[in-house]
């Protein structure tokens, strides 16, 4: 064979693009590539799931109309198009936050509250069957007050001890991974080092973590996650700092891009590695859409970090100075480093007030938040807390916010918002290792995704924003329906 200087430079691209794949397990198709599949809607029995404002409809069951061979759809028709032919990333799951605020919370229910808690989330017929459990290193703002898992200044790490998580959390997370079938993909995160190790010598207000305990401070990840997998809580990844760029009056603590780089490819990764823990996956960045992108060339753009590295977590709270979502940052690092995943690991409606229990707005952020993640390249959803009191804690230093589900422990009521509602609308029928599938719409009024679960079931969520109801034509295909959706209303069409 003769060996053309283009031939050659595709053969090394393949070979460093297959070396680079081998480093860390990707759950992302790499590219938003065309994979042949044999789906069609034709004949398929429909199903729709709808919730919807000013109505009693939470995920309402009806049947759909029959598919019908498509036509050429018309500019004055609401239409929605699904092609199956084109299949993008693979869903890792969606779920959402056990802290010490939720278990200190769930612990205060009787038995009875507890089984439908544990149902609505974790049940895959009654609940939302959720897939996915982030987790807190020591303390965060949800919990009761600040804590470490060792005495102040061991940095030897000689008495390190999660006792402090088995009286209320550890006992928690084993409910939810029993009632789960017993697989939860279950990640970690801290929002401080001890007060010693930092420059501010406090676990709250931000400050760095000193360069002389980084390797003290890679330890105590290794014994957190040690500790975890001998109460037999398997331990899937972990986040290396929760928002390293923002000073919080809570646990915080500040990391450069070139500081978090430098930790992993340095401390965190090798000594994950030493530990027999390689197999751990590590995701950085944890925080805000508006800089995610900066971060990821930093990192991901040094192949000795990046080799470490999983993903990139981040959150939905970019708006606080007043702008939109940045929900484009997401798909603009997925573009720029199609072998790396995204995870969305944190986002919840701040400033509680029990009188907005039933805020629709705050269920639609959630709605819009996921279809336009997921459509971005996102591999899985984590929402923040499951379950938090009548005050929306507790919280140490005032931090009350939202959940899906609150308790009032006055009563023992389980409150449940329609943000719940709009969450189940993907977690009940996007299944772990469900693929993404192309979907458009052709107004602003909607929007949409669409999953195929491995049953060779699809999914297709469609959201409606407006004060008006809207009839639109599903298209799959050469296949298409029409369906009415309800105003403010959210549906997940099963086919």
């Amino acid at each position: 064979m003769k060996f053309t200087p283009v031939y050659i430079f595709s053969f090394l691209c393949f070979l460093s693009i297959s070396c680079d794949d081998t480093v860390k397990s990707s759950t992302s198709s790499d590219t938003a590539e065309e994979e042949a599949i044999d789906f069609s809607a034709k004949g398929k029995p429909i199903t729709i799931y709808t919730t919807a404002d000013s109505t009693a409809l939470r995920l309402a069951v009806s049947e759909g109309p029959v598919f019908s061979d498509a036509e050429q759809p018309l500019e004055k028709e609401v239409s929605v198009f699904v092609e199956p032919k084109k299949m993008f990333q693979t869903i890792l799951g969606i779920g959402g936050a056990i802290t010490d605020a939720s278990a200190e919370t769930f612990a205060k229910l009787d038995a009875t509250k507890q089984e439908e808690l544990l149902d609505a989330y974790y049940g895959k017929d009654k609940g939302l069957g959720y897939t996915l459990l982030r987790t807190n290193i020591h303390s965060c703002d949800f919990s009761s007050g600040s804590y470490t898992y060792i005495q102040e200044g061991d940095s030897a790490l000689t008495s390190f001890s999660i006792a402090h998580d088995q009286e209320f959390r550890i006992p928690m997370i084993k409910k939810a991974l029993s009632r789960a079938g017993g697989a939860l993909v279950t990640y970690v995160s801290p929002w401080s080092p001890p007060a010693f190790m930092k420059s501010n010598k406090n676990m709250l207000q931000g400050g760095t973590l000193l360069p002389e305990y980084y390797q003290s401070w890679a330890n105590y990840f290794v014994k957190f996650i040690q500790a975890y997998e001998e109460e037999n809580i398997p331990i899937w990844g972990l986040t290396v700092q929760n928002e390293p760029m923002a000073k919080q009056t809570w646990e915080s603590c500040i990391f450069t891009s070139e500081a978090e780089r430098d930790f992993v490819k340095n401390y965190l990764g090798p000594t994950l590695e030493k530990s027999g823990l390689a197999e751990k996956n590590i995701v950085v960045w944890d925080h805000n859409r508006d800089l995610m992108n900066q971060r990821a060339n930093v990192i991901f753009g040094d192949p000795e970090a990046s080799k470490y590295i999983w993903g990139m977590g981040f959150h939905w709270y970019e708006d606080w100075s007043g702008g939109d979502q940045l929900y484009e940052n997401v798909g603009k690092v997925q573009e720029s480093y199609p072998s790396k995943n995204l995870l969305f690991t944190e986002g919840c409606n701040d400033r509680f007030d029990a009188a907005r229990y039933q805020f629709w707005p705050h269920a639609e952020r959630y709605g819009k938040s996921m279809i336009n993640d997921f459509n971005n390249g996102t591999v899985g959803w984590t929402d923040w807390n499951i379950l938090l009191d009548e005050n929306g804690g507790p919280n140490h230093v005032g931090n009350f916010c939202f959940a899906p589900i609150h308790a009032d422990t006055r009563t023992g009521e389980l409150i449940y918002t329609p943000s719940y509602y709009y969450i189940g609308h993907f977690s009940k029928f996007v299944r772990p290792q469900a693929k993404r599938v192309a979907t458009a719409v052709s107004r602003s009024t909607l929007l949409s995704a669409s999953f195929l679960n491995p049953d060779g079931k699809m999914a297709t969520v469609v959201m409606n924003q407006t004060d008006s109801p809207i009839s639109y034509n599903l298209y799959v295909g050469d296949q298409k329906t029409r369906i009415d959706i309800p105003a403010h209303a959210i549906q997940t069409v099963v086919y």
